[in-house]
């Protein structure tokens, strides 16, 4: 089976219409959503509907949460939190309907999902090898794919070796026949690690191969929905330089 991850979709509709069309070019069998389908941008029952639409799959992500009123907004950053409060106000009936059926960790065809981590689905971002490590001592599937820091990387640990992780640019693939994998595709609509194109990961079951995709798309008509709709200016601005 080839698969299609897409994570951290924040409300960006121009980045995920992006993406499924690339999806759909691709031809893939299933797309999942490991969560965050809201949150940050201007557009949330939009990309929530083509979640609905489009995917076998889906997560709940923190941010997704706390539009819910699930969790406390406290350790968010005050832009975020800002975004978070617009949402309640904006979003539809529906949407928050459908959040509310969806958990934060989940397995499919073998493999582990996880909005954030295998330790803690909604909270912990895994960036470090120590921390892939433990989550790895945790994970009960040989793959697990993660979301949450809006990083595209890897972290494998083979039998008698120590673990390695590295970021992922645009076609690098990984041979996933042996060994234990947390695998994060990045962020489709907002990402964090200095490429502003959208991140998703193509998973290929029988071929035990995963690759990671970039996508351009038009950044600036998302930035013009978020200023318009009196979310703060920064969330707009880092959607330009990928941070």
């Amino acid at each position: 089976m080839r698969i299609a991850v897409v994570t951290d979709i924040h409300a960006n509709l121009p980045a995920f219409e992006a993406v499924l069309g690339a999806v759909e070019a691709a031809g893939v069998d299933e797309t999942w959503c490991l969560g965050d389908v809201v949150g940050y941008g201007a557009e949330p029952d939009e990309c929530a509907d083509l979640v609905r639409e489009r995917c076998e799959i889906c997560l709940v992500g923190n941010h997704d949460l706390a539009v819910l009123g699930s969790l406390d907004v406290n350790a968010f950053s005050e832009a975020a939190a800002a975004a978070v409060a617009w949402t309640r106000g904006q979003v539809a009936a529906r949407t928050t309907e459908w959040l509310r059926g969806l958990e934060p960790a989940g397995e499919r065809e073998r493999i582990g999902l996880f909005h954030a981590s295998p330790r803690d689905p909604v909270w912990e971002y895994v960036l470090s090898a120590e921390q892939a490590d433990a989550c790895l001592d945790t994970q009960e599937q040989r793959i697990g794919l993660v979301g949450h820091s809006h990083v595209s990387l890897f972290f494998a640990r083979q039998e008698s070796e120590e673990i390695r992780g590295a970021q992922s640019s645009d076609g690098t693939l990984l041979d996933l026949g042996t060994g234990e994998w947390l695998i994060n595709p990045g962020s489709v609509g907002q990402p964090r690690d200095s490429d502003p194109r959208a991140a998703w990961l193509e998973l290929d079951t029988d071929g035990a191969t995963a690759r990671f995709h970039r996508v351009p798309y038009d950044v600036e008509r998302a930035a013009a929905a978020i200023v318009a709709a009196g979310l703060p200016r920064r969330l707009a601005e880092r959607l330009k330089v990928g941070s």
